[in-house]
C-alpha cells in the first residue's frame, strides 16, 4: 500500500514550474537574478558581495562582517597575538563590542562554568542511546536540556542569554561525547569519555575530549578555533539562522529554537556540504592518474557536471555560494591557514590538488552551464580538508559547523526578541482547483 501512496503523494504535491513565473514567486525568497529578497534587518553580521554602479550590479570579492568589524581585521588581531579566538568572536557577536582583557577572560569562566551537564545526563541520554547522526544527537539533547531548566518557558532577555551561554559551553561535549557513544557501540572501538577543562579553549577542548590521548599541536588547535570563528555567523539570511528568527518570532523556548537551526544546518545544502567535498576529492584521487594534470582534472569535472561521475548530482561540491560571486572570504583565510597545516602534516601534495580544483571547476562549470553570476570555492571546499587534516571523524564534521554557529543563533534569537517583531508568516498563494465534497459512499 505504501508505494502506491506515496505516488499518490508525489503526484499531488507538483506544481506546475511556470505558475511561479506567472504570480512572481521569489523561490527562496530569492529574485530571479539570484538576489536575497529583503525580509529582515540585522545588526550582527554582514555578507558584502557586490556594488552598485549606475544601477547594475557588479560582483566584488566577498567580505564577512561581524558587527561592523571586518572579519579579516578579527582574525589578524587574534592571530598575530597567538590567541584563540572564537570566545572573543562570541563575545561580539552577543554584545556587539570587542571585549577588554578582564572582560574576555571573565566570559571565558562564564563559559568554563556552564560546561557541567545534568547529573546522569552523559549516561541516559547520550551513552544509553547512541545515534548514527551526530546533529540528532544534539538536536534531542537540546531538547532534553529543556526538562532540566526549571526555566525552560521564560523568554527574558537575562533568562535567554544564560539559556544561550550554557548551550554555547555545552555543545562541544554534546558532540564529542556523541561521537565517542556511536564510536563505541556500532563501531566496536573503545570508549573514550574525557571531562572538558576548565583552562582550555573551545577548540583546545574539541580535541582534548575527542583524541584518546587528549594531545594535540597549537597549530591544530589555532586551525580548529579558526574554523569555529569563521562558522560562527553569516548574516540573518542564511537558513538556520533565518530559521532561528522564524521560530523564535513565534515565542516559543530556546530549545525547540536551537532544534530547529539544527535540523537546518543538518541539511546537505546547508551545513553537510564539507563531508560532499572530501568524499568528492576521495574519489578524484582514485580516478585520477596525475594529481597535477588540470587537463586530466578538468575532464574528471567535465564528467561531474554531465552527471557521469562521482555521486552523479551534476554539483562540484564546495564551488558556488548563494551569495558569494568572486570569492568566499572565509574560504581564502582557511585557505592560507591551511597550507600550513598541509605543509606540518607532509601533505602539500594534496592541498596542491584542492588548489588546482578551486581554479579549474569555475571555468569548467562557466563553460557547461549558463549561470547569473561568477562561481568560487565556499567555506566548505577547504573546512572539510581542514577536518580531515585534524582527524576529526567526517560524523562531525556538521556538528563543529554547529559549534560555531550556536554563536550567532544565539545572538539573532536575542536579536529578534528584542525587537518584537510579528510573527514571520510570508505569503503562499493556493494554485488548487475549487472542487465539491463528494460523499463517501459516491467516491
Amino acid at each position: 500500500m505504501l508505494p502506491a501512496l506515496t505516488a499518490m503523494a508525489e503526484q499531488n504535491s507538483i506544481i506546475e514550474p511556470e505558475l511561479y513565473t506567472k504570480f512572481m514567486v521569489k523561490r527562496g525568497l530569492r529574485d530571479i537574478d539570484g538576489w536575497g529578497v529583503l525580509v529582515g534587518l540585522t545588526e550582527i553580521g554582514e555578507v558584502h558581495s557586490y556594488i552598485t554602479d549606475e544601477k547594475e550590479i557588479v560582483p566584488v570579492p566577498g567580505r564577512l562582517i561581524y558587527r561592523g568589524i571586518d572579519i579579516n581585521d578579527i582574525v589578524n588581531g587574534f592571530i598575530s597575538e597567538g590567541r584563540y579566538g572564537f570566545e572573543e568572536s562570541s563575545y561580539l557577536l552577543l554584545f556587539g563590542e570587542l571585549p577588554r582583557c578582564d572582560q574576555l577572560e571573565s566570559f571565558k569562566q562564564l563559559l568554563a562554568g556552564y560546561q557541567n551537564l545534568p547529573d546522569h545526563f552523559v549516561t541516559d541520554m547520550i551513552l544509553k542511546a547512541p545515534s548514527k547522526d551526530m546533529m540528532v544527537v544534539l538536536a534531542r539533547s537540546v531538547l532534553a536540556l529543556y526538562s532540566f531548566d526549571d526555566r525552560a518557558d521564560d523568554t527574558s532577555i537575562e533568562n535567554v542569554l544564560r539559556q544561550c551561554l550554557q548551550l554555547i559551553a555545552r555543545f562541544p561535549i554534546l558532540a564529542v561525547y556523541g561521537y565517542q557513544a556511536y564510536s563505541h557501540y556500532h563501531g566496536n572501538n573503545s570508549l573514550f569519555i574525557h571531562s572538558p577543562r576548565y583552562d582550555l579553549s573551545v577548540a583546545e577542548n574539541i580535541l582534548h575530549m575527542l583524541r584518546p590521548n587528549s594531545k594535540y599541536t597549537k597549530l591544530e588547535a589555532s586551525l580548529l578555533d579558526l574554523a569555529l570563528v569563521l562558522h560562527a555567523e553569516h548574516g540573518g539570511g542564511n537558513n538556520s539562522s533565518f530559521v532561528t528568527h522564524v521560530v523564535t518570532s513565534s515565542g516559543t523556548d530556546t530549545y525547540s529554537v536551537i532544534a530547529s537551526a539544527l535540523g537546518s544546518l543538518k541539511g546537505p545544502r546547508h551545513g553537510g556540504a564539507n563531508h560532499k567535498v572530501v568524499q568528492m576529492m576521495a574519489d578524484m584521487k582514485k580516478k585520477l592518474r596525475d594529481w597535477d594534470d588540470e587537463e586530466e582534472i578538468a575532464s574528471y569535472l567535465r564528467k561531474i557536471v554531465n552527471k557521469e561521475a562521482f555521486d552523479k548530482t551534476g554539483k562540484i561540491y564546495g564551488i558556488g555560494h548563494a551569495v558569494y560571486s568572486i570569492s568566499d572570504p572565509r574560504a581564502v583565510i582557511l585557505k592560507c591557514q591551511a597550507a600550513k597545516l598541509a605543509q606540518e602534516k607532509g601533505l602539500e601534495r594534496e592541498f596542491r590538488l584542492y588548489e588546482n580544483v578551486e581554479k579549474i571547476a569555475p571555468e569548467v562549470i562557466g563553460q557547461m552551464r549558463q549561470i547569473y553570476k561568477g562561481v568560487s570555492a565556499n567555506v566548505d571546499f577547504y573546512s572539510g580538508f581542514v577536518y580531515t587534516m585534524l582527524n576529526i571523524p567526517p560524523e562531525l564534521f556538521t556538528p563543529i559547523f554547529a559549534i560555531g554557529r550556536i554563536a550567532g543563533w544565539s545572538a539573532h534569537r536575542i536579536e529578534e526578541i528584542v525587537n518584537a517583531g510579528k510573527i514571520i508568516r510570508p505569503a503562499y498563494k493556493s494554485v488548487a482547483i475549487r472542487r465539491n465534497y463528494v460523499a463517501l459512499d459516491e467516491r
